[in-house]
């Protein structure tokens, strides 16, 4: 199925700078982005007009330095492009052009931050990271492997279920049945229960996600 070429932000070869910055160096350049985005508003207008529009130019030079596409930086905008066109058209009548601008840039500017986190960054290192992350709370009765594990299953699944939608739209449309509904919806839902079928089988082969097949 063509789902599984919807990568979304997918890990992507490569050497640069960012490629070799450590996950932690990342991660806190990730939070500096969404600090400076989020704090902008509670500075002056012209000011926060400056640090969220350096902040976005910042980040598109890093969306190329590390190998991105337009495509691939216009598909993570896209995705998101009628909930920024709404947010701007109120932002605009209640508080000018000015902060409109000022939102839309914070909210691209940290999407495509965490485009370029896991796009340069392999899958297996960003797992590794998270459970790393979540060690501390095993005192308090978490699994930081069972964690890392159904991250990683959301992350193969998301890609699956874009495709599928795209794969039945495709499939509607050429049967003229577009504006039907169930025939846009059913195979949908299909597919996904199949895939998560699939999945819950292949771990119950190998032994993982039952609730005691760590203490065995």
């Amino acid at each position: 199925m063509r789902g599984h070429a919807f990568l979304v932000a997918g890990y992507v070869p490569g050497n640069s700078v960012v490629h070799r910055l450590p996950l932690g160096i990342k991660a806190i350049l990730l939070l500096l982005v969404a600090v400076l985005c989020l704090g902008s508003p509670f500075i002056s207008v012209r000011a926060g007009v400056i640090t969220t529009t350096a902040t976005l130019v910042a980040v598109i030079g890093c969306h190329f330095l590390v190998g991105l596409s337009w495509p691939r930086m216009w598909r993570a905008v896209r995705l998101m492009l009628v909930f920024l066109i709404l947010i701007a058209g109120y932002q605009w009548w209640q508080h000018g052009p000015f902060v409109a601008w000022q939102v839309i840039a914070s909210i691209v500017a940290t999407v495509l931050a965490s485009n370029i986190l896991t796009a340069s960054t392999p899958v297996d290192e960003l797992l590794d990271g998270l459970a790393a992350l979540v060690e501390p709370l095993r005192r308090f009765g978490a699994d930081p492997e069972r964690f890392s594990l159904t991250v990683a299953l959301m992350l193969r699944s998301i890609p699956y279920v874009i495709g599928a939608f795209a794969d039945v739209r495709d499939a509607a449309r050429a049967r003229g049945l577009e504006r039907n509904l169930m025939a846009r919806s059913l195979p949908v839902v299909i597919a996904t229960v199949a895939y998560a079928r699939a999945t819950g089988d292949a771990l119950s082969a190998r032994g993982l996600g039952e609730p005691d097949s760590a203490d065995d």
